[in-house]
């Protein structure tokens, strides 16, 4: 059945302070209508500009992923966009008050929690997945990063970081499906090296830091008790009491995973990954990854899409087909010139792929139209009803003793023409379980792997015949 998109059923509301600027910041994350994807709205400056959440406009991978539009900043943008993507939410608007969304306890579980208290709200439009169909690699071998997309039905990820660190060492995180997400990544906190701090604080970043909302993590033994409290004068934190008890994590916080470095990345994975604008099915392998490398790769899978796009689909035609003209006419109760399928490539418990030949010496292009013969969409929504009709025949016995009858038909688009010459590929879906002979699908017809026409349709199946 086909996955329809989502957003919140009412907006959440959170309060907290940006990890760079540090500056307080309220954040509303609101419903948005079908196909409007993540876009961010500046209510702080005049016209309240939106920024789209896309990779193209990706400026800083500076310890978070900035986004700018028309000169308009957002900052730190992957754990709010990891948390809605991770939750399955396809359509949110995200109002801030302030250039930087807020870091609250340095993950995606705050507002997960928030997400989950509202619920969700289906809604009308299919989700449309970019379903990776060749394998993608991509590396920057003077910083170690290796990237690789593989097809998979699912969208899952594989992480190794390596710290080359006495404390961090070798890490790895796994999710096989987003719905792993809520309870193995959310609740991971981001982190940073003690060693790091200084740099971090005298480039004016990490403003907002605090042990509370990120790990500290210790991996030297030398770290005296003047250096800590002179770190804590460069961060602004005086006030803040911080001891170090040999390798491990700043006032000895304990971690939540054991890998939990590794999962927070893959957060930021899902965070990242989600400004290529559609939802993903794939294997995704990353080796030393950080935002830069996330963002550069989101681009590369970006441009796959494209080319996906130009090729369309392949069903691969060539292959043996589940059902010949000869089987068709043992199912179906039509004949020429009335018998509008060729071939079924396949039938599974929700789908169905089958074929039509458009040819000139069809008796229709006698007077559709002479000087320029066009297949009558009438006869495309008629094969495709007759694929919908096998479908549902191919769940009976004794099929022939079955016809099917037509009850309603809505939402008809038709793309482009098609023409003798023509292959028309038809791929059904079930929109709802079969019950009392009532069989409601929903299907897009292709031509060279593009779509061409698109229909829901509703039939029932009778016994008619002994």
């Amino acid at each position: 059945m086909a996955e329809k998109q989502r957003t919140l059923k009412e907006a959440v509301k959170l309060t907290g302070v940006g990890l760079h600027t540090g500056e307080k910041v309220n954040i509303e994350i609101c419903p948005a209508p079908d196909n409007h994807g993540y876009k961010f709205q500046r209510v702080d400056l005049e016209g309240q500009p939106v920024i789209k959440a896309d990779c193209d406009l990706v400026v800083s991978t500076d310890r978070g992923t900035t986004l700018e539009q028309n000169g308009v900043r957002v900052y730190t943008t992957e754990h709010v966009l990891a948390a809605l993507y991770g939750m399955q939410i396809d359509n949110a608007l995200v109002k801030i008050d302030a250039p930087e969304i807020p870091i609250m306890d340095g993950s995606s579980w705050p507002y997960v929690q928030a997400f989950e208290k509202v619920g969700y709200e289906d809604q009308k439009t299919d989700r449309d997945y970019f379903e990776l169909t060749e394998n993608i690699p991509w590396e920057d071998l003077d910083k170690g990063i290796e990237f690789l997309a593989i097809p998979d039905k699912n969208y899952r990820i594989t992480v190794m970081v390596d710290y080359n660190s006495p404390v961090l060492g070798t890490q790895h995180a796994h999710i096989y499906n987003i719905d792993e997400f809520k309870d193995e990544i959310s609740k991971c906190r981001t982190f940073v090296f003690l060693r790091e701090l200084e740099f971090l604080a005298s480039n004016n970043l990490i403003k907002g830091g605090d042990l509370d909302n990120a790990i500290v993590l210790v991996d030297r033994t030398d770290v005296s008790q003047e250096e800590l409290s002179r770190l804590a004068k460069l961060l602004g934190k005086e006030e803040l009491k911080i001891q170090v008890d040999g390798l491990g994590v700043l006032n000895s916080i304990k971690l939540q995973y054991e890998n939990e470095p590794a999962r927070h990345k893959l957060l930021d994975i899902v965070g990242d990954l989600a400004l290529i604008g559609k939802p993903i099915k794939a294997h995704i392998l990353g080796a030393r990854p950080g935002h830069s490398g996330n963002v550069r790769f989101a681009k590369v899978l970006k441009e796959q899409i494209k080319k996906q796009e130009k090729q369309g689909i392949d069903f691969k035609l060539d292959r043996e087909p589940l059902y010949n003209i000869n089987d068709i006419e043992k199912m179906l109760p039509h004949r020429y010139p009335f018998l509008m399928v060729d071939k079924i490539m396949e039938i599974n418990e929700e789908n169905i792929i089958g074929v039509k030949n458009i040819t000139m010496n069809e008796p229709q292009f006698t007077g559709h139209f002479p000087g320029n013969p066009i297949f009558p969409g009438v006869l495309q929504i008629e094969a495709m009803a007759q694929v919908g009709g096998i479908f549902a025949l191919s769940k009976v016995e004794d099929p022939h003793l079955y016809s099917t009858y037509f009850m309603k038909i809505d939402n008809v688009k038709f793309k482009q023409k098609v023409i003798p010459g023509d292959t028309l590929v038809f791929d059904l879906k079930l929109l709802s379980p079969m019950r009392r002979g009532l069989v409601h699908m929903g299907g897009t017809a292709y031509v060279n792997g593009k779509p061409v026409m698109e229909a829901d349709m509703l039939a029932q199946v009778v016994k008619d015949k002994v």
